[in-house]
């Protein structure tokens, strides 16, 4: 007997605040329906290094959980010659969150690990399990919407 294939309908949202403050309001409302999160800053600006501790406390205050489906993504490696922000800081602070998944991106031409980055996080939501109350909200909808991730 043959199953059917599993298919998995990802919807991603992408929420470039750039930190601002007057965005704040709208962030919390993605984290709160987000399934996943990419944490992505850019390898050239430091203080954008530093908001992802912050965003990653936000989002497990905001998902009342201690752990949740995220991955860091360091940004613009393409330009090494202007970097701020070691590789190995970036990997000792996705340590420092709970071991999630840390990569590194550049979007310029050639793209480096984009895909890669989307890959991943999808990855990390399907072996998270799905909580009780959750599950039986989406089985009830049976809705064409599929999982949600946000890029912050």
């Amino acid at each position: 007997m043959l199953s059917k294939p599993l298919t998995v309908r990802l919807a991603v949202a992408v929420l470039d605040t750039a930190g601002q403050e007057e965005f704040s309001a709208m962030r919390e409302q993605y984290m709160r329906t987000g399934d996943g999160f990419l944490l992505v800053y850019s390898v050239t600006d430091r203080a954008s290094f530093e908001n992802m501790k912050s965003f990653h406390i936000q989002i497990l205050r905001v998902k009342d959980k201690d752990s949740y489906p995220m991955i860091l993504v360091a940004n613009k490696v393409d330009l090494d010659h202007q970097r701020k922000v070691k590789l190995e800081e970036g990997a000792d602070l996705a340590a420092e969150m709970g071991g999630i998944p840390y990569i590194e991106t550049s979007a310029k031409d050639p793209p480096q690990n984009i895909d890669a980055a989307f890959h991943e996080v999808v990855r990390v939501i399907r072996r998270t399990p799905i909580d009780k109350k959750l599950k039986k909200k989406r089985k009830s909808q049976k809705s064409k919407k599929g999982l949600k991730c946000v890029v912050l």
